[in-house]
């Protein structure tokens, strides 16, 4: 997340903790909009583009699937099975699972286009590639019992995504793929990163499924995290009290797509202002060194929503120093771990092979933070990125992605497989 997004989160999460202070005496203010499965159409009768949209108009072959996890949520995850340019649906191809950032989804990974992005890039290097959705964000809003306008559906932070999200997707692709794979790649950006070590250390034997992973700008520890408004904010939200407690479990940045498909038909792919979209937008985003389709294809798609939860949560690891589970109080982490304060998760059981790609300029994600993390880690590989500008959002959208990261990610992966024949 930039600094200016950044900013403006600060901004929201006061007005949020202000609008449910007061909902507690008039009404919620939580409203869906749409029912189960039904992203194609809208109350104005115009189309939105999703994930599956964007894919299929560069003539890949793509899939929407759902996934039930263990405690009821329902995730759409898609899947880019084999390229049309090499028409190898009936060879071998590994498995390679991507997940997004915090208030991200799968529509950021496809941005840059299918010269430049990872998912386009694997595909037509022979892999069989799946784009994770994490609970609450826009392809991931259903569950088998709780509905969206109640709280015990938000009731979640990325401490769930890992430990039930990620294995969930995990084993689903291996058995979609149906070519008896055991094992797959996962690449992970931020929150990609956080959910990956929760499950890996809470759930050790997934690691014996993991052939490697990439944390792109991984985020455990944060204690030398740069972004002062948030550090600042985490003073207020970072411990349990009666502010951290108003701005609990709900949605963040309620989602209405009539008003997401309103822009998206408006600066969207071949519309009239789109040039004058990415324009207002560069102003404010480091237009210079992002991909200008990347920007105009993330209008009217991010950001794609999240639990407060997970902000709580990062803001509670920046205030103890700890990459630790969710801190409820004292009284209610008697209940759940039966200890004063949340235990740590035991990352040195994390045994699978991980590349830890890091930068000097990500406001998010310190080097210091980076490299002591590494420390407890048994089994790792540190990738520094050369360029002393990049920051947090370039892993996703700089304009020299494939140079820097894209790439040298595929070659570490195809050097695996080559080393299993």
């Amino acid at each position: 997340m930039h600094d200016y997004f950044l900013s403006a989160i600060v901004l929201l999460v006061v007005i949020a903790v202000a609008v449910k202070s007061a909902s507690i005496f008039i009404t919620p203010f939580n409203i869906p909009f749409y029912k189960l499965y039904n992203p194609a159409e809208t109350e104005l009768g115009i189309k939105h583009p999703t994930t599956r949209d964007r894919i299929a108009d560069h003539g890949y072959p793509v899939e929407h699937h759902h996934i039930v996890t263990e405690d009821g949520y329902i995730l759409g995850v898609f899947r880019i099975p084999y390229s049309h340019k090499l028409q190898n649906q009936n060879e071998y191809r590994p498995i390679v699972l991507i997940q997004h950032g915090l208030m991200g989804g799968s529509d950021a990974w496809v941005s840059v286009g299918p010269n430049d992005a990872l998912p386009y890039m694997l595909v037509d290097s022979g892999y069989d590639v799946w784009l994770g959705n994490g609970r609450g964000n826009t392809y991931s809003r259903n569950h088998t019992s709780r509905s969206t306008e109640k709280t015990d559906f938000w009731c979640f932070s990325w401490h769930d995504i890992g430990y039930y999200d990620i294995a969930a997707t995990i084993d689903f692709t291996l058995k979609i793929n149906g070519q008896g794979q055991q094992s797959i790649h996962y690449v992970g950006h931020s929150q990609g990163t956080t959910v990956f070590f929760t499950l890996m250390s809470l759930r050790p034997e997934y690691n014996e499924k993991i052939k490697t992973a990439h944390m792109f700008a991984p985020v455990a520890i944060m204690t030398h995290m740069k972004n002062q408004l948030v550090r600042l904010l985490s003073f207020i939200l970072g411990h349990r009290n009666i502010f951290s407690v108003l701005f609990s479990n709900m949605e963040f940045l309620p989602y209405n797509r009539n008003i997401l498909t309103m822009i998206s038909n408006i600066c969207g792919h071949n519309r009239l202002l789109r040039p004058v979209c990415v324009y207002i937008v560069q102003k404010f985003y480091n237009g210079r060194r992002w991909n200008k389709t990347a920007l105009s294809e993330g209008i009217g798609v991010l950001p794609a929503g999240c639990s407060t939860n997970q902000i709580l949560h990062y803001l509670q690891e920046l205030q103890s120093g700890h990459f630790r589970q969710y801190d409820h109080g004292p009284k209610k982490n008697q209940e759940v771990y039966r200890l004063k304060h949340p235990p740590d998760y035991p990352v040195e059981k994390i045994t699978c092979k991980v590349h830890l790609w890091y930068s000097d300029n990500d406001v998010m994600t310190s080097v210091e933070d980076v490299l002591a993390f590494a420390k407890r880690l048994p089994n790792k590989e540190l990738h520094h990125i050369e360029d002393p500008k990049w920051d947090h959002d370039d892993f996703a959208l700089n304009m020299k992605l494939r140079k820097y990261l894209n790439e040298p990610v595929i070659e570490i992966i195809s050097n695996f497989e080559k080393s299993l024949n």
